[in-house]
Parts: C-alpha cells; structure tokens; sequence
C-alpha cells in the first residue's frame, strides 16, 4: 500500500489529508458492517459470519492506515502536556511559598494584633 503515508511529522499529521477521508469513510461502513454481522450471527445465519469477518477486517485496515498518524499527534501532546505541567507546578511551588510567607505575616499579625488587644483591656 504505498499510496498510504506511513511516517508523519507532528505538524504534517494535524494537517487533512487523503488518510483521513478514508477514514471517515470506513469509519460508519465498519460500524453497520460489525452491527449487522453480530446481530445475523446471533441468528446463526450464515451471511452473518461473513459480514461480521468483514467487518473486523475492515477495522483492522482502518487501524493501519490512521494509527501512525494518530500515534504521532499523542506524543506531540503528550510532550505539550508535560511542559504544561512542568510549568504549572513551577507556578503553583512559587504561589505557595509565597502563601506561606503571607500566611506567616498574617498570622504575625494576627497575633500583634491580639497581643495589642490584651494590652488595651488591661487599660
């Protein structure tokens, strides 16, 4: 099948492409094919079998022709991901160091205050 693109680069996989339109047309001839097949097979009637190996032959046609694409796109987001991570708890350590520093100036205050407090009923 050399007409099938097999090696994508992440900014080509995101991009429309011929793989991609026969896709979404096997996509719902594989669900009617798997759909029918089962139920007829459940019927024990032979024609069932037939459209039901269809079927799954289809399905797996339709994972070799999108799965490398597909493959490339998730470690793409995946590498996206973990830089957003990486820079999110990055973010939320400063935030909470700061937290703490902020909350200790409260509760400093919090206890000036009460000690001041003390101090103005012995008055």
């Amino acid at each position: 099948m050399g007409f099938i693109n097999r090696s994508w680069t992440p900014q080509k996989a995101e991009e429309w492409t011929k793989e991609d339109t026969i896709t979404v047309i096997l996509s719902p001839l594989i669900y009617v094919l798997l759909t029918l097949g089962t139920v007829f097979s459940m019927l024990l009637i032979p024609a069932g079998f037939i459209v039901l190996g269809a079927g799954i032959l289809l399905t797996l046609l339709m994972i070799f022709i999108i799965n490398p694409k597909v493959s490339v796109v998730s470690e793409e987001y995946e590498k996206k991901q973990k830089q957003y991570l990486d820079e999110l708890e990055r973010k939320v350590k400063c935030h909470v160091l700061r937290g703490i520093d902020i909350g200790l100036l409260f509760l400093q205050k919090t206890q000036e205050e009460r000690w001041a407090g003390k101090k103005r009923s012995w008055r």
